[in-house]
């Protein structure tokens, strides 16, 4: 392959939409109010460079006051019955719904991201709340009867009490989405971190939902991960923590978590391979990796991100996903119903996806389309295909976490999935073929939280999401989650 000439541009917007932005404060038993610290950070449009907002930088007294809210809900929220929460849980649903044009717009304007995956993104969190306020009146536990002679054991499945929570930048109200749901179904109280980039719709949420939850169940603070993440991970009042973020933020909070023996549930990096055997349909495969390639502008940990592709089809497959790439539409919030890709989330981060492609090229890999900044404000990068990656190579296992898919090659199944298993991550991965028994045994042999088979990145509520390996562990979604944020109590009476 040759490099494209073609230099796409960023699709403006004529008139940018005007969020509707959250109080300013910290969120602690049911009302915004005054950080203890008069520091702030500032709150960018990533696609325009404009600052929205400030948001207190907050601190240790800040995490404390929200603990001690959360601690003095839990035994309310716990004594509720599942159908009371459930109940709760179905009118913040109700509520983002109504709501959900000021959410979009509020979170495309936090995040660059273009309509289609901001409305996505509103969408499943309304479903997400909705499944769990079913499954918390569905959660059950192992039946009583006698397992020794003359005592009959009950299992009660019981909140594991306050859940500290951290959420990412790349979908801010849709994890803070997949925690709350879950951790307030499960009958816990909660503190929350959103990301400092990225707190606005999640303070929004907050406002908007205030007079249905009761005061102190739901608490959000907001500041850097080293002052309110870390005190989060070490509070001695704070039974579980649970973080969706990188490998590096998982391990510092699965450490400080250490000293006061809490519970962890991590959801962490990914680099999903994209296995794509000789009889695969090679245009439904290209047009699959350009969806989940390069969705949320590739900032996603379940990313369609580095493509092994056989060796006999590889040439035309190649070609089919350059075409596909190179018609991608690249816009800012508001720009247009059809705009496929935004911005990235930070100025630091476009630097960091710049950087990797650099690094390619120094390493004399191909950039098949794209591979450059685009001009104009905003941090936005074209989207990228990079060839003739040798096995071993970097690219394979590093995650960039934007719009950059590598592709290599393999000759055998044998070597397709051990290459593709040759990476720390072992969160998500996917099979294209039409050859019925491969497709039943290729994901048997992968070792990835999720394996799709002729898909890629499609998610049910229903269904559990988590990794293994440095991906993490515990699982969101499904049944799973509550279990997760749960604990289960043996009673055992003797009846002899």
């Amino acid at each position: 392959m040759t490099t494209t000439e073609t230099v796409p541009t960023v699709r403006r917007a004529e008139t940018t939409p005007t969020p509707s932005l959250p109080p300013f404060g910290q969120f602690i038993g049911g009302a915004f109010v005054a950080s203890t610290t008069g520091a702030t950070v500032d709150v960018e449009n990533p696609a325009t460079q404009e600052v929205l907002m400030q948001v207190p930088a907050g601190s240790v007294e800040d995490v404390d006051a929200a603990v001690a809210a959360a601690v003095a809900a839990k035994a309310d929220w716990a004594a509720k019955t599942p159908k009371d929460r459930s109940a709760i849980l179905l009118r913040i649903a109700d509520i983002i719904e109504a709501n959900r044009e000021v959410l979009e717009t509020l979170e495309a304007a936090n995040t660059g991201k273009p309509a289609a995956v901001a409305e996505d993104d509103i969408s499943s969190a309304i479903d997400t709340f909705r499944f769990s306020a079913g499954a918390a009146r569905a959660f059950t536990a192992p039946g009583a009867g006698d397992y020794a002679e003359n005592h009959t054991s009950v299992i009660l499945r019981e909140p594991v009490g306050v859940v500290g929570v951290i959420t990412p930048w790349n979908y801010p109200l849709l994890m803070a989405a997949w925690k709350i749901a879950p951790v307030l179904a499960a009958g816990n109280t909660m503190v929350l971190k959103p990301s400092e980039q990225t707190p606005l719709s999640t303070l929004k949420l907050a406002e908007l939902i205030a007079s249905e939850v009761p005061a102190g169940v739901l608490n959000i603070v907001t500041g850097p991960g080293q002052v309110v993440g870390n005190r989060i991970s070490e509070h001695p009042d704070i039974d579980l923590v649970a973080i969706t973020g990188s490998v590096g933020s998982g391990q510092k909070v699965a450490a400080s978590a250490a000293g006061t023996v809490k519970r962890v549930h991590l959801e962490l990096g990914g680099k999903a391979p994209v296995v794509i055997f000789e009889d695969a349909d090679l245009q439904a495969a290209a047009e699959g990796v350009r969806s989940a390639g390069f969705w949320n502008g590739g900032q996603e940990c379940g990313s369609a991100c580095r493509v092994l592709v056989h060796e006999s089809v590889a040439d035309r497959f190649t070609e089919l996903l350059v075409r596909e790439v190179s018609q991608i539409t690249v816009g800012a919030p508001g720009a247009g119903d059809d705009v496929e890709m935004g911005s990235m989330i930070s100025g630091a981060h476009y630097k960091r996806v710049l950087a990797a492609l650099e690094d390619a090229r120094a390493e004399g890999l191909t950039i098949a389309v794209g591979g450059n900044a685009l001009e104009g404000p905003g941090y936005f990068i074209e989207p990228t295909v990079v060839t003739g990656v040798p096995a071993g190579a970097p690219i394979t296992s590093t995650e960039i976490f934007g719009p950059v898919v590598s592709v290599e090659t393999f000759r055998t199944d044998e070597e397709a999935i051990t290459r593709a298993n040759e990476t720390p991550y072992g969160l998500a991965a996917s099979v294209w073929t039409t050859n019925a028994a491969r497709s039943l045994s290729a994901p048997r042999r992968l070792d990835f939280g999720t394996v799709w088979v002729n898909s890629h990145l499609v998610i049910a509520n229903e269904m559990p999401w988590g990794g293994f390996k440095g991906s993490g562990y515990g699982r969101d979604l499904s049944t799973y989650a509550l279990e997760d944020f749960s604990r289960t109590k043996h009673v055992m009476y003797n009846h002899g």
